[in-house]
């Protein structure tokens, strides 16, 4: 598990220069730790003394600079300075401001907290703090500047797009981040205070280069943040820029968007199970039917327009994907889109498998839970196999597709899984991703067994439909 703590700066050489050197020495001992330090087109010294630091051999630490004569945009900066710590490796991203200390054993901290347990965020625990009045161990109190610290898992960052680059000031970014996770189902868990110390310093710093952000400075200002119901931000367009990494001005990085999901919009047996098992050796968090999230994601994106439940992932294939391609477009645009086909004859024979209760040993769920009717009767028309029908609905979904995305190329990759030879390159390439040192996988049938089962039990439990 990597750590990458993120550490903004425009006009804080002061506080970097009390900061930095504490913390990478109290997380020297912690292996899988880095420190990577956005300077945002600052002009007070902060290069120079980056790179004294940098090239002292003990630190762990990357610089990056953006060429900017802009004011500091908070959500914009801690976006850039998180992908930048994607770029060095992260799992997990830790936002560190530049006057904020991180205690020593902060790292060791961090990853202990993210052990094991999925779908949580870090974040001090405001209304204790505020309730006790908690104080050091030296016995002075918390000195205010910490509510920006946060720990995310990297991909969980990505999923709900960032910071939201319409908070241009100081002005609850953090919170309004918080809040989004929240709503989309994840756990907070708290930093403990003994991690929670900041330079002191006022408001005149705080608001140097936008003081009408004071205005914000009020408890209406988080109820109106709290009462917001967005969950994904900036749909792919976040911390977009040129940087430079440790001072080599001679080769530049682009970050552009990002896709806000990836949507595998193939039909059912064209080797979405194959699809789902390459986006996870990509490294991405991957849905394929699950065990009982289907049945929500359908009903939610039906009601609302959106899914909570589908938020929790970042790519997402098999039905009910396929059905609501055009719903899930318009509800979060800046995603890809990956068709994936097969000779039609071999799918039409898969398909007729799937429906036979002698291959399939979970078709008996379809009719007394019946979900998976309502879904392919969306899909087909009917519940029952049809060869002449559904194979019309196979021609039809598939120049369909290509029909929506005709004037969006770069959108849409149809994804000939008869063609295994050049899956990856096609994949990576419409992807952006280096290539994997990894076979591409072929449907595991035993995985798919057991995926049937698991799907039986949930079932016979009383899932929801």
């Amino acid at each position: 598990m990597n750590i990458v703590f993120c550490t903004t700066c425009k006009g804080r050489l002061e506080h970097l220069k009390q900061t930095l050197p504490r913390n990478l020495s109290d997380n020297a001992t912690f292996a899988k730790c880095k420190f990577v330090v956005l300077d945002y087109g600052s002009d007070d010294g902060l290069g120079e003394y980056l790179r004294e630091v940098y090239d002292q051999p003990t630190t762990n630490l990357a610089v990056y600079r953006y060429e900017t004569k802009e004011p500091f945009h908070v959500s914009h900066a801690k976006n850039m300075a998180g992908r930048c710590g994607i770029l060095e490796g992260a799992d997990i991203l830790v936002t560190l401001d530049a006057d904020n200390f991180t205690g020593p054993g902060f790292a060791k901290f961090i990853a202990e907290k993210f052990t094991g347990e999925r779908g949580t965020f870090l974040c001090p625990d405001f209304p204790l703090i505020k309730r006790l009045g908690l104080r050091h161990m030296d016995g002075g109190p918390l000195a205010r500047g910490f509510a920006g610290r946060f720990a995310v898992r990297a991909q969980d960052f990505i999923k709900v797009g960032g910071y939201d680059e319409e908070f241009h000031t100081w002005r609850g970014e953090d919170m309004d981040m918080i809040a989004r996770l929240g709503r989309i189902g994840y756990a907070m868990r708290h930093i403990h205070p003994r991690f929670l110390t900041a330079v002191p310093h006022g408001a005149a710093v705080r608001f140097k280069e936008y003081p009408e952000a004071q205005q914000y400075e009020n408890d209406g200002e988080l109820a109106a943040i709290n009462a917001r119901t967005e969950t994904v931000a900036n749909f792919g367009n976040f911390g977009v820029g040129t940087v430079y990494r440790n001072f080599d001005f001679t080769k530049p990085i682009e970050l552009g968007p990002v896709p806000t999901r990836i949507f595998g919009i193939g039909m059912q047996k064209t080797g979405t199970t194959s699809l789902h098992a390459a986006l996870e050796i990509l490294g991405f968090d991957s849905f394929h039917w699950g065990r009982g999230e289907a049945p929500r994601i359908w009903n939610e994106m039906n009601s609302f327009g959106r899914s909570n439940t589908l938020e929790q992932w970042y790519a997402l294939s098999d039905n009910p994907i396929p059905v609501i391609y055009q719903k899930l477009d318009r509800a979060y645009p800046g995603s890809k889109f990956i068709l994936t086909v097969r000779d039609e004859q071999d799918w039409l024979k898969s398909v007729e498998r799937l429906w036979d209760p002698k291959y399939n040993a979970t078709r008996w769920v379809w009719d007394t839970y019946p979900f998976t009717n309502r879904i392919h009767t969306a899909m087909y028309g009917r519940k029952d196999f049809d060869a002449p029908t559904f194979l019309a609905r196979y021609r039809r979904h598939n120049a369909e597709v290509a029909e929506y995305f005709k004037a969006r190329p770069g959108d849409l990759l149809t994804l000939d899984m008869d063609e295994l030879d050049d899956q990856w390159p096609v994949l990576c390439g419409f992807l952006r991703v280096p290539v994997p040192d990894a076979p591409y996988p072929i449907a595991n049938r035993t995985r798919d067994r057991e995926a049937n089962r698991e799907y039986a039990r949930w079932a016979s439990s009383g899932g929801d439909y």
